[in-house]
């Protein structure tokens, strides 16, 4: 017997009608908000994958850079990015990676290891560098990582990746120190290369 046959048309009236009265409440909320000259982010509410833009930032990053040339990058020239990582990066990035192990996504699984909780992926806490080294002058190419895992990171957690230019290779190649900050403790360290080439026209 078909699920159509067991259907009731009351209900399906009332599932329409407080389909349409949430929808007018909604309308008349915006409404209101705008006559009060009240400016809604409807953005912010959405995930950061369904608001992210090439080359932008989320208002919940932050990002700073120290040089003050961006055609002459050199020796001594540092950049942070800062993000927090939620759940959704967790659960998104495991998705995204495969990387299904119940230490990143089983709250009770992981309280009974060393960790007595879910952590983040290290990668997952790694990509922040390459967030970082997106963002200095030119086009950035990743030729090599190098990373050491020193501390777990929690959800919920506020990161910092710090980078720093520690040598000028030639050929537009810089060798970088690169390491993840959680407040005071790192939690990554390591060295990286990279190729900067010139933005295309």
């Amino acid at each position: 017997m078909s699920s159509e046959s067991h259907r009731n048309p009351l209900l399906d009236t009332w599932t329409e009608t407080s389909s349409h009265m949430f929808n007018s409440v909604v309308a008349a909320n915006r409404a209101a908000f705008a006559a009060f000259g009240v400016q809604q982010d409807e953005d912010a509410a959405a995930p950061p994958a369904e608001r992210i833009e090439p080359n932008e930032d989320l208002p919940e990053w932050h990002v700073t850079i120290s040089e003050d040339h961006p055609d002459n990058l050199g020796v001594g020239d540092r950049i942070e990015f800062t993000k927090t990582i939620s759940d959704g990066d967790v659960k998104q990035f495991a998705a995204a990676s495969g990387d299904t192990n119940p230490l990143h996504l089983d709250e009770e699984f992981a309280e009974k290891t060393r960790f007595r909780g879910r952590i983040a992926h290290g990668t997952l806490v790694g990509s922040l560098i390459s967030a970082a080294l997106a963002r200095l002058p030119g086009l950035t190419i990743y030729l090599s990582q190098d990373l050491e895992f020193h501390n777990p990171v929690r959800i919920d957690d506020r990161l910092t990746a710090e980078c720093e230019i520690v040598e000028d290779l030639g050929d537009d190649q810089y060798r970088l120190t690169t390491r993840v900050k959680s407040e005071e403790d790192v939690v990554i360290d390591g060295e990286a290369v990279v190729l900067i080439d010139d933005l295309p026209n």
